[in-house]
């Protein structure tokens, strides 16, 4: 961590009901491991949506590293407040959650006992983030199948079986997909035509698996963009095997894959869209890179 040798204050925002709760019986080992690393941890516990994004903006110029104990829902709220600050602190995430995606990226170990022990040793990295109008994402923006998918998870097979729930909505959902009209113009490629499916990628992990956005970088200031134009297994496959730097741009594949720096994308009917499995917008978006914007501590990549 470049900020010499000094110890520093670090923030633990904590949401007690993430995943199974498994981060609150041993939020008080990972505190005392975490003081011996750093001049103060204060633990802060959510209790209602919101206050995690609440304390980021209080600990502006307070705290030098933020970490977020939680799931992906947590850590897309945190990073909303995170990322418009001038005075962004490092980031951590202790992750708590089924999925947690973005922790996988970076090479955090999914037990949060051995997770903390990698926050220790405070090896940090700059990571892009994607933004879509006012809002921020780490991982993930899509429209169409796979927010459907994402809609359609059962909450008790998330409970049951973890990331596995994940597939077994996508099995659910492909039968129901619905193609939307979609206008789309970026600085690599242009498309207008029928579609199922756009998901621009900024992490390489969705559902807990590398499966369905390849090896995209989020350290190489460049969107990953997917286009599924008609639902069938042919394309989905296509998706499934394409090759990190293999690009799509053939006009006559139903499958669509190129990187950009800014995607604008409309589309009638307006699509609901999914950023990091959490849905509080509709299209029309333009979505941008903001290469290197946080500094993350990061695990074994």
């Amino acid at each position: 961590m470049n900020r010499g040798e000094r110890k520093m204050k670090a923030a633990v925002i904590l949401n007690p009901n993430a995943g199974n709760k498994k981060l609150v019986n041993e939020i008080d080992f990972i505190c005392d491991r975490l003081n011996t690393a750093f001049e103060t941890v204060t633990l802060y516990k959510t209790e209602q949506p919101g206050d995690g994004a609440d304390l980021v903006r209080k600990l502006e110029g307070k705290a030098d590293v933020i970490i977020g104990a939680g799931g992906d829902g947590t850590i897309y709220e945190l990073i909303n407040a995170l990322a418009p600050l001038k005075q962004r602190p490092v980031f951590a995430i202790l992750p708590g959650g089924t999925c947690n995606d973005f922790s996988r990226a970076i090479g955090m170990n999914q037990n949060p006992l051995k997770a903390v022990e990698q926050i220790i040793e405070k090896q940090t990295e700059a990571v892009d983030v994607g933004k879509h109008g006012e809002d921020y994402f780490l991982n993930f923006w899509g429209i169409g199948l796979v927010a459907d998918v994402s809609e359609n998870i059962l909450e008790e097979n998330k409970e049951k079986f973890g990331k596995l729930s994940y597939y077994m909505s996508v099995g659910r959902t492909l039968n129901q997909a619905e193609p939307f009209h979609l206008k789309m113009t970026s600085e690599k490629a242009s498309y207008e035509g029928e579609a199922v499916m756009v998901l621009i990628g900024n992490g390489p992990f969705l559902g807990g698996t590398r499966a369905m956005l390849g090896n995209s970088s989020f350290q190489d200031g460049l969107l990953d963009v997917f286009v599924i134009k008609e639902m069938g297994i042919e394309p989905v496959m296509a998706w499934l095997q394409t090759s990190p730097d293999e690009e799509q741009l053939n006009p006559d594949s139903n499958l669509m894959h190129f990187r950009a720096k800014e995607v604008h994308i409309e589309t009638t009917p307006e699509k609901t869209v999914d950023c990091d499995g959490e849905k509080e917008t509709t299209t029309p978006s333009t979505i941008t890179v903001l290469h290197n914007h946080i500094n993350m501590i990061v695990g074994n990549r």
